[in-house]
């Protein structure tokens, strides 16, 4: 059920395939052999490259990256107080200590390495992500996380229509974001970040961090967890840095080795 989820969400993300060359002739087109066959070589090997991830539930390896333990040493299960907690994160949580809401870090593995698959398959296929935190102390780690895997990050203010309204703001052909992760979902301790609910309208896929004070309804992937503490947003950084490139690495390796396969065939 997981994995035709993924096959369809990003069948969206599927670069258009090679078209055969041809001649004109009298107002029409006309391909000969020796025109379509690169063409439909080139096809045959972009398909087996988009296709080769698919076949497998965790092709990148996600879940060498991280374990439970290293959840907890970062702090990931230490939610809010109990009285700033949200009612649809109830499902999310262990327990309560002291008054101070305890984050199920079992889940918090499996919803993980579920984010940070899809997050691979997006960068595999050449997909735009976008990092978003509206925290002060946390602008320059997400910004260099971003920066560090060749993505892109907003961590100011977040002006209204900056996805629904991009081809007014931007004019027309601008292409939105095929995926974008909230390392924080909160303007401040109640507001939720604007981003996310356009996000939604707009059909982009998001992975969001949220902590026992959050709403994760309209948050594609979420991943319960801590959202304030340095130690917990570096490792989230640091694993999204490191899905990323060993996506775009795997995709660089297989194209290489499917180009060097089909080279004999071609000349032939």
């Amino acid at each position: 059920m997981a994995a035709r989820a993924l096959t369809k969400a990003l069948w969206g993300i599927r670069p258009p395939r090679a078209v055969a060359a041809g001649f004109p002739s009298a107002g029409l087109q006309y391909a000969n052999a020796a025109s379509a066959e690169p063409a439909r070589l080139k096809a045959d090997v972009s398909d087996k490259v988009l296709n080769q991830p698919l076949e497998k539930p965790d092709y990148f390896r996600v879940s060498e990256l991280f374990s439970l333990k290293d959840l907890f040493d970062a702090r990931v299960h230490l939610g809010h107080k109990q009285g700033c907690r949200h009612r649809l994160m109830e499902p999310y949580l262990y327990g309560c200590r002291l008054g101070q809401d305890i984050i199920d870090l079992d889940q918090t593995v499996e919803l993980l390495q579920q984010a940070l698959n899809f997050t691979a398959h997006v960068a595999y296929r050449g997909g735009i992500i976008l990092f978003i935190s509206r925290q002060r102390q946390f602008v320059h780690l997400v910004e260099n996380a971003a920066k560090s895997c060749g993505e892109y990050a907003h961590t100011r203010y977040w002006q209204g229509g900056l996805l629904t309204n991009a081809h007014i703001q931007y004019g027309p052909g601008v292409r939105l974001p095929d995926l974008i992760v909230f390392l924080s979902t909160l303007n401040n301790v109640f507001q939720p970040h604007v981003g996310i609910r356009d996000a939604a309208k707009m059909n982009i896929p998001t992975v969001g961090v949220v902590d026992s004070n959050c709403n994760p309804c309209l948050v594609t992937y979420p991943v319960p967890g801590n959202d304030d503490t340095p130690c917990a947003m570096e490792m989230y950084c640091r694993l999204f840095t490191m899905t990323i490139n060993r996506a775009k690495d795997t995709r660089r390796r297989v194209e290489l080795v499917h180009s060097i396969a089909a080279a004999p065939a071609s000349s032939t």
